[in-house]
């Protein structure tokens, strides 16, 4: 669900450290052939369009919304979420982005039910070979069941070459109430690790991703995701 507000929020608060007299609006559109929340289809392998609207504050601040399609074979077909938080450049190499998010669900009388909120930290370190991400997510309801939820990832991105990137990235969900929540069967846990190549044309921003995860789900195997996106000020 939020691989991708992950990285509307990132570059949502880059923005945000540059203004200094006033604050900025900003929208995205994505078109993406499909939406997969660390590994795991959100759309039943099928193409999802998404879209956010943003605003970046003095101090690193920022509030904003963010939708998508989705498709968990019942009646929801709409995520609808909403996030604040800041971010801070601690120096010239290390910076943190925190905050909270809070996933709502839409389409069926009943899909409300997995409505969860979540907080958020993600460290970051920029050095000559890169940038390196240490980022963490905790809920205490994940999708309304009362289970406490984490999801821990390691990323790095080089720069192969101007406008063009490659990110690696591992992370691992895991639920700490398996009575309330598991993955597969009576594991309570999974990895999903990602390669992606990134980069922009005619100001659309192009990635195309390489993932897959340790789950045994036609909905989390193997895959290549390809995503366009533009960005709008104002």
């Amino acid at each position: 669900m939020k691989s991708l507000i992950n990285t509307l929020i990132f570059s949502l608060a880059l923005v945000s450290t540059t203004q200094t007299a006033h604050a900025d609006w900003s929208t995205s559109v994505t078109a993406a052939s499909d939406y997969t929340f660390n590994g795991v289809s959100q759309t039943q392998n099928s193409a999802a369009i998404q879209a956010s609207l943003d605003k970046a504050f003095d101090g690193g601040f920022y509030a904003g919304t963010w939708a998508s399609n989705v498709d968990f074979g019942g009646e929801t077909n709409i995520e609808w979420d909403f996030y604040v938080g800041q971010y801070v450049q601690l120096n010239k190499q290390f910076s943190v982005d925190y905050g909270m998010a809070y996933y709502t669900y839409h389409g069926g009388d009943a899909s409300s039910d997995g409505n969860y909120p979540e907080v958020y930290a993600n460290f970051g370190y920029a050095n000559a070979l890169g940038n390196t991400e240490l980022n963490f997510w905790y809920s205490w309801d994940y999708f309304g069941t009362g289970a406490n939820h984490t999801v821990s990832m390691v990323a790095h991105t080089f720069q192969l070459a101007p406008n063009h990137a490659l990110r690696a990235s591992f992370d691992v969900s895991n639920s700490w109430d398996g009575d309330k929540w598991s993955w597969n069967g009576s594991d309570s846990s999974y990895h999903h690790y990602r390669l992606a190549y990134q980069t922009s044309l005619a100001g659309f921003s192009v990635e195309i991703a390489a993932e897959n995860t340790n789950l045994d789900w036609d909905t989390a195997d193997e895959r290549i995701v390809l995503s366009i996106s533009r960005t709008f000020g104002f």
